[in-house]
């Protein structure tokens, strides 16, 4: 097809139209690509759910594995602890005992020396009054040295036997004294470990 201009009166050659063949489309063409993408729709959605689920799961399992983790380390750090004050304790208790033990041998010492020494000391007064009683011009006399010397003996002894028990309930307290004191130090441990 020509056109003629009005212008210039030369023609011109008309665009030719476009011409596509057409394809005739089957009826089955449409419901087949609309089954293809409801299929690759749910399976897409399946996939998306199983990796939501998977990494819920895994955050949760890193959530319990992690506080687990973190409860034995803090039991494994307070075991620790414990382990090293009951060590501390025992070692504590331990040198009560030696101290004690310490207490109770310079005393029981202390009381053989004063025993020995007030043993000495009646033997000394015996030799003596057996001196006088020998010397003694009288069988009077002689008694009555007989006489002190006995008064003189049950009261030393008496005053003896006093020191000597003071000396022992004195003991008897200080060797106490250290091991009590551990029993006061286990029972604000006990009471701390209960609370």
């Amino acid at each position: 097809m020509t056109t003629t201009t009005a212008k210039t009166g030369t023609r011109k050659k008309a665009p030719a139209k476009k011409t596509t063949a057409k394809t005739p489309k089957s009826a089955a063409a449409p419901a087949a690509a609309k089954k293809g993408t409801i299929m690759s729709t749910t399976a897409e959605k399946a996939q998306e759910t199983v990796k939501k689920t998977a990494e819920a799961a895994t955050a949760k399992a890193k959530e319990i594995f992690g506080d687990v983790s973190e409860r034995a380390k803090s039991a494994m750090e307070k075991s620790t602890e414990i382990a090293k004050e009951m060590g501390e304790f025992n070692k504590e208790n331990l040198e009560a005992m030696m101290s004690s033990a310490k207490i109770a041998a310079e005393g029981t010492g202390e009381m053989a020396r004063d025993f020995a020494d007030f043993g000495r000391t009646r033997f000394e007064t015996l030799t003596g009054t057996f001196k006088e009683v020998a010397a003694a011009k009288s069988p009077t006399e002689m008694f009555q040295i007989q006489s002190e010397y006995a008064k003189g003996t049950f009261e030393a002894m008496v005053q003896e036997g006093s020191k000597l028990s003071e000396a022992w309930l004195k003991l008897a307290g200080d060797v106490a004294k250290p091991i009590s004191n551990r029993f006061a130090v286990a029972a604000d441990k006990a009471k701390k470990m209960a609370a």
